[in-house]
């Protein structure tokens, strides 16, 4: 060991546990579980293998350990609960921290004798049984972890709401992106768009929660600007063949790029970027456009307003017209896309990063070393009061 290696932390492991994962909660397990490492914190993963298989958990320096659990619930979630109950048999945790719903619900299940954490990383917009087994599951993992960790504001209030003890806001930076490894020209040839043509972006999982239809209805206008927009999308996920049916149908100048590694050359090549989900807590190409200069529309829900304030120009969501109007006048005006780019960084450059997070994170498990059944009338970040004991009805102390 050299003088710059940290000695390893002497008050156990740090478990971090997630689902199914191709995105942003894989991309941010990975970050804290590097910052923690190089800290000197022992961590072990457990997760999918798939999902290890995607973020290289163990090249972090983490130690990882299969816990299957689908994105969905599954009969196989009684196996994803006994795999974690071994995988903490012989982990001396320290704290355990889910990152997302269907992880918080198998550690909750699971009653780790180690102070549960979890990060609330999604809302629930399914409805019908799917949504109804989704809020209940809710309710068990709030009242379940000591403390509750919201990605936004909405998700700490939705947590306290449902009896969390100790509610808090946790925001979740976005990785920084390697630099652009092509020039802008490489990247718009690849594409096909002329000198003057403009290349509008989107990144993320094709889902109806990213409301894609959306963007794809708009672009179908654009078709008789001149010159006309060439619009892609990088992502892969379940509603592809429903968009690619929608792009044909519409005749819109819409490319599905699939999953894509080269976020950072898109983006050099874009002059514009849109978010159109029904709901976002600190999405990370959002982060990523802002810090990259890239103009950015997106919806006004969930968390994105307070993530981008005056550095990007909100529309309501699922508003076909308003995606439309603004895209345009931003195209109209490069004088307005110039003065919205560097709104957009000076915006992101108050942003918390990567290791303020793991900071916030170590003292968190730090305050759960000395304290770690919990103080009645703690206030959370937003300097709220959290709700003090439970009783049978009341809190209980006992993320994707």
């Amino acid at each position: 060991m050299t003088d710059a290696t940290p000695a390893p932390d002497p008050r156990g492991t740090v478990v971090l546990l997630l689902a199914s994962s191709t995105g942003g909660v894989g991309q941010h397990v990975r970050s804290v579980a590097r910052g923690l490492v190089e800290a000197g914190q022992p961590v072990l993963v457990c997760g999918p293998a798939a999902t290890d298989e995607q973020f290289a958990f163990a090249a972090t320096g983490a130690r990882f350990t299969p816990v299957e659990i689908s994105a969905n619930p599954t009969p196989a979630d009684a196996r994803a609960v006994t795999a974690l109950r071994r995988a903490l048999a012989g982990a001396d945790a320290r704290v355990v921290h889910a990152h997302g719903l269907r992880a918080g619900l198998v550690a909750a299940l699971a009653r780790p004798t180690a102070p549960l954490v979890v990060t609330w990383h999604n809302a629930v917009l399914a409805g019908g049984l799917r949504g109804r087994l989704s809020r209940l599951a809710e309710r068990v993992v709030a009242r379940s972890a000591r403390v509750a960790l919201g990605a936004s504001t909405d998700l700490v209030d939705r947590a306290a709401a449902l009896g969390a003890a100790d509610a808090r806001l946790a925001p979740v930076a976005a990785p920084a992106l390697p630099a652009a490894r092509r020039r802008r020209a490489a990247v718009r040839a690849e594409f096909g768009v002329a000198g003057d043509q403009p290349l509008v972006l989107s990144v993320g999982r094709l889902h109806p929660q990213k409301r894609y239809d959306v963007l794809v209805d708009a672009a179908a206008r654009w078709r008789t600007r001149r010159p006309p927009p060439v619009v892609v999308v990088a992502g892969s996920g379940p509603a592809y063949l429903a968009l690619a049916a929608r792009i044909s149908a519409a005749r819109a100048p819409v490319t599905l790029l699939g999953h894509r590694t080269d976020v950072a050359d898109l983006l050099a090549g874009a002059d514009l970027a849109v978010v159109t989900s029904d709901w976002e807590a600190r999405q990370l190409f959002a982060q990523e456009a802002l810090r990259a200069g890239v103009p950015l529309v997106a919806t006004a829900v969930g968390g994105l307003p307070e993530l981008v304030g005056d550095g990007a120009l909100l529309v309501p969501p699922g508003d076909v017209d308003a995606v439309d109007t603004a895209v345009r006048s931003l195209l109209d005006d490069p004088g307005l896309r110039a003065d919205l780019a560097c709104r957009g960084v000076a915006r992101a450059a108050g942003w918390p990063t990567e290791a303020d997070t793991v900071a916030t994170l170590r003292a968190l498990y730090t305050e759960l070393d000395t304290d770690p059944a919990g103080a009645p009338g703690h206030r959370d970040g937003a300097g709220r009061a959290g709700p003090a004991t439970s009783g049978t009805d009341g809190p209980a102390t006992g993320r994707a």
